[in-house]
């Protein structure tokens, strides 16, 4: 009797979801697959989405092993013309509180003074100077910002994808990129040369069109 009346519950509410989709129209039509074709960035101002933007950097540790760390939590711009691609802008800022090991104590040491001091310098920020496009890649040089010491950096950037923001239904762009830094020129050199001076960047950032 009870697995009749479970049944016979699971069935009505299955029928009450059916009837209220049909009076909807159905369930939402999702936007189509993202495009591979940049030709079809139309352009403008974008904002980094935070949610789905990330900085993995790593290093290599006593000769031993190369070590990783991830950052998240991206805000920023950029502004790009598909006709004139070497005029985009690129300002970015990435919480350095975000730093993330998978070894609490590590990332403790990391925000505190005795590295990145997050409290003080809350955010690397990188600034873009020039942007040399070829086709779906593109050389971005910059001023990169941390621990409150500026230096010149470089993003080689690549397209990946265009296509509509399933939540918004705006543009949504993303890239992929790498760069490559000198940790102690931040004044955050602290065991250098046993553990590696040489981080190696890698970038996924994803933009939604303003």
């Amino acid at each position: 009797m009870r697995k009749s009346i479970i049944a016979f519950a699971a069935a009505g509410a299955a029928a009450i979801t059916f009837g209220t989709l049909h009076a909807q129209g159905g369930p939402p039509t999702p936007p189509p697959p993202p495009s591979h074709d940049a030709a079809k960035v139309t352009g403008g101002t974008y904002k980094a989405d935070p949610f789905h933007s990330q900085v993995m950097y790593s290093y290599g540790h006593l000769g031993f092993t190369t070590n990783m760390g991830l950052l998240s939590g991206a805000n920023g711009t950029l502004t790009l013309d598909p006709k004139a691609p070497n005029n985009a802008k690129l300002s970015i800022d990435v919480p350095v509180n975000t730093i993330h090991t998978t070894i609490a104590k590590l990332d403790e040491e990391l925000v505190s003074p005795m590295f990145f001091d997050a409290a003080k310098f809350p955010n690397a920020h990188f600034e873009s100077t020039s942007v040399t496009a070829n086709g779906n890649s593109a050389t971005i040089n910059g001023d990169l910002t941390i621990h409150g010491v500026t230096k010149p950096a470089t993003i080689n950037a690549t397209f990946v994808a265009v296509g509509s923001s399933m939540m918004t239904k705006k543009e949504y762009i993303s890239f992929n990129g790498t760069a490559k830094i000198k940790r102690s020129e931040f004044g955050v050199g602290m065991g250098v040369p046993m553990v590696g001076d040489d981080v190696n960047l890698t970038i996924t950032a994803a933009f939604e069109k303003q």
